[in-house]
């Protein structure tokens, strides 16, 4: 008899920690929101939850509308385990241009699998120039690797349906921000039901991306959906992120798919919402030079204080200036290779002649330079236009013709132009009237393959690379990464789980403390190299 109770109790001490332990460890792969149950993914060491809508499909009448939040109820378990599509687009990486879907506006989310309850959050915003990329452009293998932060990836409008502007309340532009902080704000609120700590969210992005997070940054709240941000190798203050002309595009794109000579803005938004979406964005190479010159024919624009909804209503300049943007910690870099992206292009050789579009440069110099560098609409006359870009041409090439023993003149012209003299201007003015901490570095470790082996059709030349891609991998494009790059992207993983956690915003790159600029007459940069990362500080940027 005694054994008998003696063995009860251990089944029913078994069958009480079997109960308990189904309490605590629920399906992993079950999460339940406002909206309904969904299920997610094993993928090994780490779960997945994908493709997960945040906003109303912008398609029909929501076509160029600002979004709206999604509100559906799911009453079967939604389907979170198929990969997201791309917005559509037009893509200059891809053979086949045109591609996405225009219903995208979803999210993913990436967790790893451990014993780790909850997680400091990484939000990306991928780049592109605004005109394409989407979730699967960046690779998420690194940080899933380390286990130590929970991810998310943002799908947002690129291109004309996401930044056709008229420069009016008809058609205010700036959709695909809007996107991006309706997103943020889904995020806030729900990310903890996935594991994600809601109180250490950092916000990343590169190129357009970077852009864009300094554009969210600038929103005066942005400080309730964000604890710090990093804008890499793009910012509000580059030339091609704000630009002049946007509805003088908006009605040469309603010209080509159809809707005749209007000067009516809502008119126009009407016939366009009446167009197929894939003419649209085809519509895209009628606003190409050559090549995929100018890389942003749509972007950011300054919105009227009358619209809807509006977003920027101010040029990013001003709105700092006003001191009304949010009071986060924030860091802004550039690679000394980043020219690389834009430049690299003028190395494609014709099939045919052999000549390259650099070559053509020397008589196409004045035409070109204008959409390659992003002037034309900041000029009030041709006069103007040409005697920049003579002067551009005198600094950076002096007498020398353009050509492949130049060419590593114009990617710096390039770089200091499109990426770099920003940063120091973005550093003054947040400085001068923020009080958050603003950190900068300059990444200067060029890599042996990246994007400009792509662009160029070449393999030998050696085009540099980015820092960007040591954190969120470019898969097939870059399979391997050197000794000192795993260190370096390592040490980068760790950076943006520190920096999400740090209640007093304080940026670390293994050993070395980053500079906080404000409050400094130098300009405060760290400099990280192959051998390692050191503070330098200097009164201008070379």
């Amino acid at each position: 008899m005694f054994l008998f109770k003696w063995l009860m109790c251990l089944i029913l001490l078994w069958a009480k920690l079997k109960c308990t332990e189904a309490v605590l460890s629920p399906d992993p792969l079950i999460v339940e929101i406002p909206n309904g149950k969904l299920r997610g993914r094993d993928n090994g060491h780490y779960y997945s939850y994908e493709s997960i809508p945040y906003a109303k499909p912008p398609t029909g009448d929501l076509r160029f509308e600002a979004p709206q939040p999604y509100s559906n109820q799911w009453t079967d378990v939604f389907d979170a385990t198929k990969p997201a599509a791309d917005c559509l687009q037009w893509n200059q990486f891809r053979a086949e241009k045109l591609q996405g879907e225009e219903d995208c506006l979803t999210m993913s989310i990436f967790k790893p699998k451990n014993q780790i309850r909850s997680y400091p959050v990484v939000v990306l915003l991928h780049g592109g120039g605004f005109m394409f990329g989407g979730q699967t452009s960046n690779g998420h293998e690194y940080i899933m690797r380390e286990g130590r932060m929970l991810l998310v990836k943002i799908s947002y409008r690129v291109g004309p349906l996401g930044f056709a502007s008229t420069g009016d309340k008809d058609l205010p532009g700036n959709n695909g921000l809007k996107d991006q902080r309706l997103a943020l704000r889904w995020i806030k609120q729900n990310i903890a039901n996935f594991g994600g700590l809601a109180e250490n969210i950092v916000l990343i992005g590169h190129s357009a991306g970077g852009a864009s997070v300094h554009l969210q940054l600038l929103q005066e709240d942005f400080g309730q959906l964000a604890r710090a941000a990093i804008s890499v190798s793009g910012n509000a203050l580059d030339p091609w992120v704000v630009q002049k002309g946007g509805s003088g595009r908006a009605f040469e794109l309603g010209r080509i798919v159809g809707c005749g000579h209007t000067t009516d803005s809502a008119e126009l938004k009407n016939c366009l919402k009446s167009k197929p979406a894939r003419e649209i964005v085809s519509a895209v190479n009628s606003f190409l030079v050559f090549s995929y010159v100018p890389f942003t024919p749509f972007g950011p624009v300054v919105e009227p204080a009358d619209a809807p909804d509006a977003f920027l209503t101010q040029d990013p300049r001003d709105l700092i200036k006003s001191g009304k943007f949010a009071q986060v910690p924030w860091a802004v870099t550039y690679t000394t290779e980043d020219g690389g992206y834009n430049a690299a292009l003028l190395l494609e050789k014709n099939k045919n002649t052999g000549e390259t579009w650099m070559e053509k440069l020397n008589d196409r110099w004045f035409d070109w330079a204008p959409y390659l560098l992003f002037y034309r609409d900041s000029k009030d006359t041709v006069k103007e236009m040409d005697e920049f870009s003579r002067n551009l041409r005198q600094q950076y090439l002096g007498d020398r013709r353009f050509s492949e023993e130049s060419y590593w003149d114009l990617q710096r012209m390039f770089t200091d132009i499109l990426f770099k003299n920003s940063v120091p201007n973005a550093i003054d003015l947040h400085r001068k009237y923020g009080h958050s901490p603003v950190y900068s570095f300059v990444y200067d470790n060029p890599a042996e393959s990246g994007v400009g082996q792509l662009l160029s059709n070449r393999s030998d030349v050696f085009f540099g690379g980015d820092d960007f891609f040591l954190i969120f991998d470019l898969g097939s494009l870059r399979p391997v990464i050197r000794p000192d790059e795993e260190v370096i992207s390592k040490k980068f993983l760790r950076m943006l789980e520190d920096f999400s956690l740090s209640e007093k915003g304080v940026l670390t790159f293994g050993e070395c403390i980053f500079q906080n600029n404000v409050n400094s007459k130098e300009y405060q940069v760290l400099r990280i190299t192959g051998n390692g990362c050191k503070n330098e500080q200097y009164y201008q940027f070379f």
